[in-house]
């Protein structure tokens, strides 16, 4: 799957190249809409959290870090273990997973709260009032349903295509 970017000046250019793409047999749950809070977008498939914030590629950085560095606790007290205390290698997986699980939870707790930075570039349009609508279709129909929307309202500009899922950081 890939990702069409768009802006479009008005929700109701937007609810025509929703229906539009309901007609090209896009499915409703594979279009996102994000638009400041002065723009209504009722009637248009808004986009989830996952979509608006960077929640996704924290949580992966987070995993990561969080399992390195319970990892690395385990490991060290593994090697060195406190007095009067043995460490068995079940520690090492619950430790790992531990740090892992809290890493993820404080990522996602920080990355819930930040735009997400793939749609950096969309920012300016957004605050003027534009309606940012992304489409995910497969692979081969990009070429298709950018022309659609190309024909369908000629003032569109596509903004480019990326993969419908964040790759991991």
């Amino acid at each position: 799957m890939r990702r069409v970017y768009f802006l479009l000046p008005t929700p109701q250019r937007a609810r025509a190249i929703v229906g539009e793409m309901l007609v090209q047999r896009i499915e409703w749950r594979h279009m996102h809409v994000i638009a400041n809070e002065n723009v209504s977008i009722d009637g248009l498939p808004q986009a989830s959290l996952a979509q608006s914030s960077d929640l996704l590629a924290s949580l992966v950085r987070g995993t990561a870090v969080g399992c390195a560095t319970g990892l690395l606790v385990a490991l060290i007290a593994f090697v060195v273990p406190p007095e009067d205390l043995r460490i068995a290698s079940g520690t090492v997986v619950i430790l790992t997973l531990s740090g892992a699980g809290f890493g993820a939870w404080v990522a996602a707790m920080i990355g819930v709260e930040m735009p997400n930075s793939r749609l950096k570039r969309f920012e300016e349009g957004i605050l003027r009032g534009e309606l940012l609508i992304m489409i995910d279709v497969p692979k081969e129909r990009v070429e298709e349903i950018e022309q659609v929307i190309e024909l369908y309202d000629a003032q569109t500009h596509i903004e480019g295509t990326g993969p419908s899922m964040p790759a991991i950081p």
